[in-house]
């Protein structure tokens, strides 16, 4: 596990914004879900502040990050961002190890257990 996979599954836990840069863009996120994706670390997060080379809707947009890009990640408190309900299935993790969704269609290997510090 390396030590961004261990950042975004703390961040999910305990509800926390992560500030990271990817793609050489500062971005403002909620990790939804954690796993593997052709045997590299995956997550769908959700990026709500921040840029990005498509550009970054006002309300926010969802986001597909391999951890191995992620630089400079750290948490941060603030209100938990996870978008609209979607109707299209995910595609971005193939093997999901945790997802904030409690009743998650992907069966999640681990559940995440909510805790507020």
């Amino acid at each position: 596990m390396s030590p961004n996979y261990a950042l975004f599954e703390q961040a999910m836990a305990a509800r926390k914004q992560i500030l990271c840069v990817y793609g050489g863009y500062p971005r403002e996120l909620c990790p939804i879900i954690l796993g593997h994706s052709q045997g590299q670390e995956k997550a769908l997060t959700y990026q709500f502040g921040g840029q990005s080379k498509s550009g970054l809707p006002p309300q926010g947009e969802w986001r597909c990050l391999w951890l191995s890009k992620v630089s400079n990640a750290r948490l941060r408190d603030g209100p938990w961002f996870a978008g609209s309900s979607h109707t299209q299935p995910q595609g971005c993790v193939e093997t999901v190890d945790l997802d904030v969704n409690p009743s998650s269609p992907y069966h999640p290997t681990r559940h995440v257990g909510h805790q507020r510090r």
